[in-house]
C-alpha cells in the first residue's frame, strides 16, 4: 500500500484529499477490506496497485513505441469499436475531436496509440457544437481563459497546417473577423475596464471606448446609457461550427483515431475502500470496461481501456455519474457531483435591411443581449440568456417565439434603432454544457475515478476554446502535467474545497 500511496502522491492525486482534510499528510490507512464491482477484478486484487501498473504499461507503451521497438497495432475491426484501448473518449464533439487529434499529433511514433472517440448521435442533431453561434474573443476576466482563446486563435489563422490533409481540399471554416464589442452601463463600467487591463496583460488587443468614440466609429449605435465600451482589435469574430468540428474529426480519423457510434450506458469498475483521517470511508475505483450501446440495437459492445475522457458536453454530468460521481454520501468527496447539466438557449436570425452594414461586430449589449451580421444582405443573428428563474425546459429543442418578442426584441432596438423594423425569418435552440458550480470548465482528473478524465462545463464558449483546451488534456494524459497552458485551476480539486473559478464575461 505505499508503493502505491507514493504512486498516487506523485501523480498528484492525493493532493485534493489532503487540502480537504480527508486523508493525514502520512498516507491513507491499511485498506479496511476489498471488494468487487460488475464482476470485473479478481477476488483480493487491489486497484491502487493496478492502477499503478497500468500507468506504467501505458508510458512503457508510448517508450516501447518509438522507432527500433518491435511494437505494432492490432488490427481494429471497421464495424464494431475495438475490444481494447488506450484511451476512449465519451463525446465526438469539438472537444472530444480536439483531444483525440492532440493525442494522436503528439503520440511518440504513428499507431503508438489507440484512441477510440464515442459518439451516439453522428447526425448532431442536438449537438452543441454545431448548434453554436461560432464566435471567438479574448474579452475574458480570467487569464487561463483568455489564454486559451489566444491560443485557438492561432490555430485557427493557421488551420491548414493542423488539420489539413494531403490530397484533399484545404479547410475553410469562413472565419469572419470581425471583433466583439462589450457595452457597459455606468454600473459596469469599472468592471469593464478590470477586464481589459487583465486581458491586455495576457497580449490580448482591446481598444476601450467612451460614448463619444463609439458614436463617431458606429452611428447607428445608441449610446445614451453607455458609459464605456470594450472592442476586440484582432482574434475576434466567427466561424462556421460544423465545418471545424469536421475539419478535427476528418483528420483525426486520418491519423488512426477510431469513431464509434454507440452511447456509453455504464462502466465496470475495479474498487478498493479506504478510511480516511476524519473516519469517512473513501472508494478508489479505476475504469477497466466501457460500455457502449450500439445504435438501434439491444447489444452492446464492451471496451477494455486504461483511460477514460469524459467529454460528453451537456451530459458529462450523467457520464460522471455512471462512474459513481456525487452519488456518496452528502457533504464526502463522493458526493460531489459533476455540476454540470444542459441549459437550452434560443438563437434567432432576423432580417433588417437598414441595420449596420459589413462594419458591425458582435454587439454585446449592456443588458446581455447580442447581435451580429449573418453574412450579407441584411441578415443578423441574436439572442440572450434568460434570467435563472425563466430557463426553459431542457427536454426539447423547441423554440420559444415569444422570448424574442418579449425579451430580445426590446433590448436591441433600443441599442440599434433601426431594429425596430426587423422581421424574424428562421430560429433554433442548442444546449450549453453550463457548469452550475461558476460557469468555469472542469477539466482534469477525479481524486476517486483515478483513471477519468474531465474536459466539460465550458457554459458556452467550449467552441472557441476548444483547440487549446485538446491539447492541454492530450499534455495531462501524455506527460502527468500541463506544458503549454496551465489549467489547474479549472481541476475538480475547486469543487471539493469550494472554490470558485468566476468568470464575469459569461454571455
Amino acid at each position: 500500500m505505499a508503493a502505491a500511496t507514493a504512486a498516487l502522491r506523485g501523480r498528484g492525486l492525493l493532493r485534493p484529499l489532503l487540502a480537504a482534510g480527508r486523508l493525514s499528510a502520512a498516507g491513507p490507512p491499511e485498506p479496511r477490506r476489498p471488494f468487487r464491482a460488475g464482476g470485473v477484478p479478481g477476488k483480493g486484487s487491489d486497484p491502487l496497485r493496478e492502477l499503478e501498473k497500468e500507468m506504467v504499461k501505458f508510458h512503457k507503451k508510448l517508450k516501447d513505441s518509438l522507432p527500433g521497438s518491435g511494437w505494432s497495432p492490432l488490427v481494429v475491426s471497421k464495424d464494431l469499436p475495438p475490444e481494447q484501448a488506450d484511451i476512449v473518449i465519451i463525446g465526438g464533439g469539438i472537444i472530444g475531436w480536439s483531444i483525440a487529434y492532440w493525442l494522436k499529433m503528439n503520440e511518440p511514433q504513428k499507431n503508438a496509440l489507440r484512441v477510440v472517440v464515442v459518439e451516439r448521435d453522428l447526425n448532431y442533431s442536438k449537438a452543441s457544437t454545431v448548434l453554436s453561434v461560432g464566435g471567438i474573443r479574448q474579452q475574458y476576466s480570467l487569464p487561463e481563459n483568455i489564454q486559451l482563446s489566444r491560443f485557438s486563435a492561432d490555430f485557427l489563422r493557421s488551420v491548414n497546417d493542423y488539420l489539413g490533409i494531403v490530397s484533399q481540399p484545404p479547410v475553410d471554416i469562413q472565419f469572419n473577423p470581425m471583433g466583439y464589442l462589450f457595452l457597459a452601463s455606468e454600473e459596469g463600467a469599472a468592471i469593464l475596464e478590470e477586464n481589459v487591463q487583465i486581458q491586455r496583460t495576457e497580449g490580448a488587443k482591446i481598444s476601450l471606448l467612451s460614448p463619444a468614440q463609439l458614436k463617431r466609429k458606429y452611428p447607428w449605435l445608441n449610446t445614451d446609457d453607455v458609459a464605456l465600451a470594450s472592442c476586440g482589435l484582432e482574434n475576434e469574430g466567427w466561424f462556421d461550427p460544423w465545418l471545424l468540428l469536421n475539419a478535427f474529426r476528418k483528420k483525426a480519423v486520418s491519423m488512426g483515431v477510431y469513431q464509434s457510434h454507440g452511447e456509453v450506458v455504464s462502466f465496470e469498475s475495479d474498487f478498493r475502500e479506504m478510511m480516511g483521517s476524519d473516519g469517512e470511508v473513501l472508494n478508489f475505483s479505476r475504469i477497466k470496461y466501457v460500455m457502449v450501446q450500439m445504435p438501434d440495437s439491444i447489444e452492446y459492445s464492451t471496451i477494455q481501456c486504461s483511460i477514460v475522457v469524459n467529454a460528453a458536453g451537456a451530459w458529462s454530468g450523467k457520464v460522471a455519474e455512471m462512474a459513481g460521481i456525487g452519488t456518496g454520501l452528502p457533504d464526502t468527496i463522493s458526493g460531489i457531483r459533476l455540476p454540470v447539466e444542459p441549459k437550452k438557449r434560443y438563437v434567432y436570425v432576423f432580417n433588417c435591411p437598414n441595420g449596420p452594414g459589413l462594419e458591425c461586430p458582435i454587439l454585446i449589449d449592456t443588458t446581455g443581449a447580442y447581435c451580429r451580421r449573418e453574412g450579407l444582405g441584411g441578415n443578423y443573428i441574436g439572442g440572450m440568456s434568460p434570467e435563472e428563474e425563466e430557463e426553459p425546459d431542457t427536454t426539447d429543442l423547441e423554440v420559444d417565439h415569444e422570448f424574442f418578442q418579449e425579451k430580445v426584441w426590446p433590448k436591441l432596438s433600443h441599442r440599434v434603432p433601426a431594429f425596430e423594423s426587423l422581421k424574424v425569418k428562421s430560429s433554433w435552440a442548442g444546449y450549453y454544457d453550463y457548469n452550475t458550480f461558476d460557469q468555469s470548465p472542469v477539466i482534469g482528473t477525479h481524486p476517486l475515478v483515478q483513471n477519468l478524465y474531465f474536459a466539460s462545463g465550458f457554459s458556452g464558449h467550449g467552441l472557441q476554446q476548444s483547440p487549446a483546451v485538446g491539447q492541454a488534456v492530450a499534455e495531462l494524459i501524455l506527460n502527468n502535467k500541463y506544458k503549454t497552458i496551465n489549467l489547474e485551476r479549472f481541476s475538480f480539486d475547486r469543487l471539493i474545497k469550494g472554490e470558485k473559478a468566476l468568470e464575469r464575461n459569461i454571455i
